[in-house]
């Protein structure tokens, strides 16, 4: 294992995004066409938020099937709401530079799971627990 390697190493740079005004149905979209759990909310290319698919579980107790009744009702909580109004918006965000340990104590000791990492309020990549934990296996 590398000392103090940084989580440039291990993020995503090719992160998906949303817009604040952009729909919940098709936030819901790109989190299953993509298998992902978190999606950096921008403005241009500085985050503002951050939603998270428990965030959409919250609301309408979606889950991965397709059933019609349970699309209908989604789609029904998903006109109620805005992604502005269920987004996080106090968000911590890290820096490439930062290094995998200081990555994986944040993790360790707050409740969420997805670091979007800036450079001067500009959104360039999104590190997860995932990309920690596939990051600490290829160590064995």
């Amino acid at each position: 294992m590398i000392r103090k390697a940084p989580i440039s190493m291990i993020m995503t740079e090719n992160v998906i995004t949303l817009k604040k005004k952009d729909s919940l149905e098709k936030a819901e979209q790109l989190f299953k066409r993509h298998r992902i759990r978190h999606i950096p909310v921008v403005s241009g290319d500085t985050i503002v938020g951050m939603l998270s698919y428990t965030d959409l579980l919250r609301l309408s107790f979606a889950d991965y099937t397709d059933s019609v009744i349970e699309d209908d009702a989604g789609t029904l909580v998903y006109n109620m709401f805005t992604i502005k109004q269920v987004m996080n918006k106090s968000i911590v965000t890290v820096s490439p530079s930062n290094s995998i340990k200081e990555i994986a104590e944040i993790l360790a000791t707050k409740e969420f799971h997805a670091l979007p990492v800036v450079v001067d309020n500009r959104l360039v990549g999104i590190v997860t627990t995932t990309d920690l934990i596939n990051y600490l296996l290829k160590q064995f």
